[in-house]
């Protein structure tokens, strides 16, 4: 029997954050939701939804948070450090520090059942900081005693989410590089022969919708299989970077058919991106070194433990993807 009525959701304000909200009063839970700033709180959180300004990594603001609930769901993460006047936000603090914390003050104070978002990739000897700190967060949960779910998504979509915000600027040619599709590659050498050939290979990804993730933690609160399960949490259709980017941008509204999608070696953009940072430009580029590293990686996975615990398969991107384009 479910006995959790009320749950406390932090990073309610992103992306995925604003889906889980929605979800969880559909299926007639009260969230309590964490946001810094109470003007974005307000213009994409439902209002039944009551929220708590504060910090992630404040105690106080933790503990106020989760005040009344019964579960904790954590949303909380970046994907490229921000360092400016009055916005720190690190990978240490926000992939190892926020869970380290959340999941003590649930230890305190008796909320047992946590639900955690992490990345799919996610692992000690991870080509990026970013997949190395999501792996060390995940630590917090699987030493507690607390029934935690851990879930590993993959590339997100939707149509307010960023990267189909960005893959939209491409294909209309209205952002950088303006002249192709960007994405990259990964250098493979044939082993087969003595000094053999090196090619250049294109990484697969299978994106999960928005919405599908969104389900997925919602449901994982009433699933009891689901505690102390890690799950990778990708769509059911296989692409490649190249096959996905002509999708799009064949289907969003004022793209520019000619535009054609191009591999840039992803080491060489790690070491430009480094370069950059180095010199004080780092944030002129659209990506950094991490980031360039991972999206030579293939991001896919199986879905066979997804399936058999919660009884669904999340989407294929084509299918999602075509029901939304003409808004984008």
């Amino acid at each position: 029997m479910n006995t959790i009525s009320t749950v406390a959701v932090t990073g309610a304000t992103g992306f995925v954050g604003r889906y889980v909200v929605r979800e969880l009063l559909r299926q007639g839970y009260a969230v309590k939701a964490l946001a810094r700033d109470r003007g974005k709180a307000k213009a994409v959180l439902p209002e039944k939804a009551r929220v708590v300004m504060g910090d992630v990594l404040n105690q106080a603001d933790i503990d106020e948070l989760l005040q009344g609930c019964q579960a904790c769901i954590n949303l909380v993460g970046i994907i490229r450090e921000v360092r400016a006047a009055g916005k720190t936000q690190t990978f240490r603090g926000m992939h190892v520090q926020a869970p380290r914390l959340i999941a003590s003050r649930c230890e305190a104070l008796g909320v047992t059942r946590v639900v955690h978002m992490s990345a799919l990739g996610a692992r000690d000897t991870g080509v990026s900081q970013y997949q190395r700190t999501k792996w060390e967060g995940e630590q917090s949960l699987r030493l507690s005693e607390l029934d935690w779910t851990i879930f590993r998504p993959g590339l997100i979509h939707g149509p307010d989410g960023e990267f189909v915000q960005t893959a939209k600027q491409w294909v209309g040619g209205q952002s950088a590089p303006w002249i192709f599709l960007p994405y990259f590659t990964r250098v493979v050498e044939d082993k087969r022969v003595p000094l053999g050939p090196v090619n250049f290979v294109d990484p697969v990804v299978q994106p999960v919708a928005v919405q599908d993730v969104a389900r997925a933690f919602v449901a994982a609160l009433a699933t009891p299989a689901s505690v102390g399960e890690i799950y990778n949490l990708v769509g059911s259709e296989v692409l490649s970077w190249p096959e996905m980017l002509t999708q799009m941008r064949d289907q969003i509204p004022g793209a520019n058919p000619n535009l054609r999608p191009v591999g840039l070696p992803g080491e060489v953009g790690a070491i430009g991106a480094f370069a950059a940072t180095k010199l004080g430009f780092g944030s002129l580029l659209p990506f950094d070194e991490g980031m360039a590293r991972m999206g030579a990686e293939d991001s896919t996975a199986s879905l066979d433990k997804l399936k058999a615990h919660f009884g669904f398969t999340p989407a294929p991107f084509g299918e999602v993807f075509s029901s939304y384009a003409s808004r984008v």
